[in-house]
């Protein structure tokens, strides 16, 4: 076949219409590119609606001209500082804007950086507190060769944690949850410190339920343990999912750096931060909280300029995009969005409540999310994995999973609402689990009666 029949061939008459797109090599010829255009997304198509997974955090919805923006700049290496100063400089911006809303004390003394996502940001703030701890531990005399630090946390920690300490050789301390505190013990938190201890992470949003750790509380119990031991143990803050959502909606709850011993704080831009996946932030209230080991200088307008992310080479479009968002909307924007968001997932939890047969765990209050699970005397024939498969065939993602230890046998539900997800649709969603909950009542069967507790779609 000559090349321009092949090119003026109709797409799905072509050899390549006949093939796995799918390769284990490289082909030798290269393809026409509207053909891989066409044939590469239609790979993609069984795959689920982004806009009715409510299992993500993740945002799947942006402005066009935010699109356009991002588009526009995928190629700007966002590291590169002396030849994209501008982008730099809002980098910077988006920096003192965070660590505005997060009351930082200083904002000359406030240090802080972009990440590939919230677990980049985490291993920093993890980092942090393990390298100063590592330093005052041997100024009072302390033999870090003697055990392996450790870091305090909820049993309801979000896998990146995990991953740090496997990765930076520190122990983690799960407090447990129990049915009575959905989210960290403070009573019960300062039992698993001692001289090891590099610091302990509040969670601004448990992923399993949506909960926010009482992070003034457990400020109190460290600055106790502060005043008597002498130490300067510090607090970080998993504000993932609820760094750029409580400050809108909750301006009066102090969890952030109006607490003495909170010292750094993460975020996802990607969730409420409202920016397509994936983009981060860390703040650290002072410099003298990140030690000098981890910030690194960079060439920028003729001078240097700190960095200390782990990433190095990455595309600046999503720091633009998180810029856009923070120009565009303002304070006033980003409340209206999420209280609206919060109005959804409170109607949702409203309507699952109707059936008198879930018990709500989260009425999407606090973070707008919807957690349930089936009553013991519910009286069905059915499980929440069953009620995922039927909402499923109405392209509705929803998780099932069980809670982590002392809790593995509780099986949940889970309903993410974000800042896309509109009363229209959470009224569509309603009717289908209205409709899938009389289907499986009449069916009279389960389909996993047989499983044990189990994750059923993807809960990050």
């Amino acid at each position: 076949m000559s090349e321009e029949t092949s090119i003026n061939s109709p797409i799905f008459g072509s050899i390549q219409a006949s093939e796995n797109v799918i390769l284990n090599k490289l082909r030798k010829e290269p393809v026409n590119a509207t053909l891989a255009y066409r044939l590469i997304k239609d790979q993609l198509i069984d795959e689920g609606n982004a806009r009715q997974n409510m299992a993500t955090f993740c945002q799947t919805y942006m402005e066009p001209e935010a699109q356009k923006l991002m588009a526009e700049t995928f190629e700007k290496n966002a590291i590169d500082k002396s030849e994209y100063p501008s982008t730099a400089a809002i980098e910077e911006a988006c920096v003192n804007i965070i660590g505005d809303l997060w009351n930082a004390p200083d904002q000359k003394q406030l240090i802080g950086t972009s990440t590939v996502g919230s677990s980049e940001a985490c291993m920093l703030g993890g980092m942090a507190m393990k390298f100063k701890w590592r330093k005052e531990a041997e100024a009072r005399g302390i033999d870090i060769q003697k055990q392996r630090p450790n870091l305090i946390i909820s049993s309801g920690y979000q896998v990146c944690w995990e991953k740090f300490c496997v990765y930076w050789d520190v122990d983690m301390r799960t407090v447990p949850m129990d049915v009575n505190h959905m989210s960290i013990d403070v009573d019960k938190v300062m039992d698993y410190v001692d001289e090891y201890t590099i610091g302990i992470v509040g969670i601004l949003g448990i992923t399993y339920t949506g909960k926010y750790d009482d992070i003034k509380a457990l400020n109190d119990k460290v600055e106790a343990f502060n005043q008597e031991t002498g130490r300067e143990l510090g607090i970080h803050v998993d504000g993932a999912s609820g760094g750029m959502f409580a400050p809108f909606v909750f301006p009066d709850l102090e969890w952030d750096f109006r607490l003495k011993n909170v010292v750094s704080i993460n975020t996802s831009g990607h969730k409420y931060g409202l920016v397509y996946p994936g983009v981060g932030w860390i703040l650290w209230r002072d410099r003298h909280f990140l030690p000098e080991e981890l910030i690194f200088n960079v060439s920028y307008l003729g001078g240097e300029m700190p960095t200390m992310a782990i990433n190095f080479s990455r595309s600046a479009s999503q720091i633009l995009g998180q810029y856009y968002n923070f120009y565009r909307f303002g304070f006033d924007g980003y409340r209206e969005i999420h209280l609206r968001t919060q109005k959804v997932a409170m109607k949702i939890a409203k309507a699952i409540d109707s059936f008198d047969i879930f018990e709500i765990y989260n009425d999407g209050e606090n973070l707008p999310i919807v957690c349930y699970r089936l009553k013991d005397d519910a009286n069905v024939n059915w499980n929440l994995y069953d009620l995922a498969d039927r909402l499923q065939m109405k392209g509705w993602q929803v998780p099932a999973y069980p809670l982590p230890e002392d809790l593995e046998n509780v099986e949940i539900q889970r309903f993410v609402c974000r800042g896309d997800f509109g009363m229209n649709m959470a009224n569509a969603l309603i009717e289908d689990i209205k409709a899938a909950v009389a289907e499986l009542d009449k069916a009279n069967v389960s389909m996993h009666a047989d499983e044990g507790p189990h994750v059923h779609g993807f809960t990050h």
